[in-house]
């Protein structure tokens, strides 16, 4: 299964009828599925539909669905308001002999506020479902676009999340080979350490020595760190090779990456170890940004 990522966007668009309507998609990240969906008054019978062929291909990610409808081609109907004209009329007779106008004319009549109507004919039943079956599909037609632009960035994505773990395992491997992990530069330091602890005082006791320099090879020690660094690496290869919505699964690799860059630099007894412990620090810092945007 392909990775995806979680931003995207996809248009839609068609005639059902007497209808134009348009979709608009487009996601961001989120920890979960979030689903906005904006309809135009009185089409919230389509909601559980669009939901749940979002929730079917859809498995992370802040989603916000915005649809428009026009309903055009389609007759005005006129109605004449017979109490509002019959009481404009009442008037215009009470005045007549009163006032020195000309008559009133029919079209200055029927222009008076309240005497024609004008509304929408009604809608049909069979074409307005026609019309909403209709936008339940080109729903589902966004949806798929929105999902192969996801898929597009998440193959980027992939190949990029790829490149910093074989940085990572780069650096692990410095790591191992660098000199002053091997055991004679250790026993220097040691040495030195411990020569460090007699100039304070003579009166350590020898197996007090012992104890500190065993504690000191310990803290040198990042053998432990290095093998759950390699093991962290072929798990995060192993999932992106699978694929799938594999997000919040490397997030936690990716802590757990973190943790040991973090313990490596601690335990860096050199410069060199130091150095390669920054900058993997800085690669699992980008590996983890860029996991985010991973369904």
């Amino acid at each position: 299964m392909a990775l995806s990522s979680m931003t995207g966007f996809a248009r839609g668009h068609g005639v059902a009828g007497h209808y134009a309507w348009a979709w608009e998609l487009k996601s961001v990240n989120a920890k979960g599925l979030d689903f906005k969906l904006r309809t135009p008054p009185g089409w919230d019978s389509i909601e559980p539909a669009v939901r749940a062929r979002a929730a079917d291909k859809l498995a992370r990610g802040s989603v916000f669905a915005n649809l428009t409808v026009d309903r055009s081609g389609v007759a005005p109907v006129v109605h004449v308001n017979e109490t509002v004209l019959a009481a404009v009329l009442d008037t215009i007779n009470g005045l007549a002999g009163k006032v020195a106008a000309s008559p009133p004319r029919l079209d200055g009549i029927l222009a008076l506020k309240g005497v024609i109507e004008v509304a929408e004919a009604e809608e049909n039943e069979a074409e307005r479902r026609d019309a909403e079956a209709a936008v339940v599909k080109g729903f589902e037609q966004a949806v798929d676009a929105l999902v192969s632009m996801r898929r597009t960035e998440g193959e980027v994505l992939g190949r990029a999340l790829s490149a910093r773990l074989t940085e990572i395992g780069t650096l692990a491997a410095r790591a191992e080979a660098a000199p002053g992990r091997k055991p004679e530069a250790v026993k220097a330091r040691l040495a030195e350490q411990i020569a460090a602890l007699l100039d304070t005082s003579q009166r350590l006791d020898p197996d007090r020595l012992h104890q500190e320099a065993i504690l000191l090879a310990t803290k040198a020690d990042i053998r432990e760190e290095l093998d759950r660094l390699a093991a962290h690496v072929a798990q995060a290869k192993a999932l992106i090779a699978g694929g799938g919505p594999i997000g919040r699964k490397l997030d936690f690799l990716a802590q757990e990456l973190n943790r040991e860059s973090n313990t490596l630099c601690a335990k860096a007894n050199d410069v060199e170890l130091t150095n390669i412990g920054l900058e993997l620090k800085a690669v699992v810092e980008q590996f983890r940004e860029q996991v985010q945007n991973l369904e």
